[in-house]
């Protein structure tokens, strides 16, 4: 299983300004640290700005600061609203799904149970967790070290 990069570039934003909780920051920033380009990045911000965890300030002094402290963001959540497709396989979609033995195969099933497990996981860690676990000081010196690097980097 893979997260779209939408869901994983979520987690990288929230992660990002988490780590600069005393200043707005811009998505050129994040861009930049990150390698990501800054037209997906405003389609990501968007969707967190939406799902309430971003505080949106638009303008050339703006920037993005979390809405909400970071022990209240469920990494769970996160990836359930910025994951466009949790459908693991074809069976996941009734209006989609063509497989011939659906009637009589348990593979969806179990990968039912595989999915919630997996999100279970993540919803018992949030976003503070992150951020103590890494060390915020250490955290920011990574990112402000990172500056540009290759475009559309995997994480």
């Amino acid at each position: 299983m893979q997260l779209s990069l939408h869901a994983d570039y979520a987690l990288r934003v929230l992660i990002y300004v988490g780590a600069h909780p005393d200043e707005p920051v811009s998505t050129e920033q994040i861009s930049t640290a990150y390698g990501i380009s800054r037209h997906h990045l405003v389609r990501v911000v968007h969707t967190l700005g939406e799902c309430g965890y971003l505080r949106v300030t638009p303008g050339r002094s703006g920037g993005v600061r979390l809405a909400m402290d970071p022990s209240q963001i469920r990494l769970g959540e996160v990836v359930r609203h910025a994951e466009p497709n949790l459908h693991l396989v074809e069976c996941f979609d009734k209006e989609t799904n063509t497989c011939p033995i659906i009637s009589v195969c348990g593979l969806k099933t179990y990968l039912q149970e595989a999915l919630r497990v997996f999100l279970d996981e993540l919803d018992r860690h949030t976003l503070a967790d992150l951020l103590a676990g890494s060390g915020r000081k250490n955290l920011r010196q990574v990112l402000y070290q990172l500056g540009p690097i290759g475009a559309g980097r995997g994480g």
